[in-house]
């Protein structure tokens, strides 16, 4: 049983560079096991195979073993906040109880 749960495949394929795709549990765990030693000793790595040991030990939802993947894998992006992005809220009606 304990190796069906290394099969069990993400909702939505983890995209890596050059086209390749992380689908299953096993796979990511095979990805993390040949990263190179210092990266693979990095803290973020360390916790997302610990993330993906914990979905297949109890049988939690992929989704968190996913999410720390892609954290580690994109450790280095900095991100960027848009202003762009953000609703202003000028212009809106107001409520009736703010008449």
């Amino acid at each position: 049983m304990a190796a069906k749960d290394w099969q069990r495949a993400f909702d939505d394929p983890i995209l890596l560079p050059r086209g390749r795709q992380l689908t299953t549990l096993q796979d990511a765990g095979t990805f993390i096991t040949k990263l190179p030693k210092a990266e693979h000793d990095a803290p973020e790595w360390q916790a997302a195979m610990e993330a993906l040991l914990l979905v297949v030990e109890l049988g939690g939802p992929t989704m968190f073993a996913r999410i720390g993947v892609i954290r580690a894998h994109n450790r280095h992006v900095e991100r960027e906040f848009n202003p762009d992005r953000k609703e202003t809220h000028w212009g809106r009606r107001k409520l009736a109880r703010d008449r």
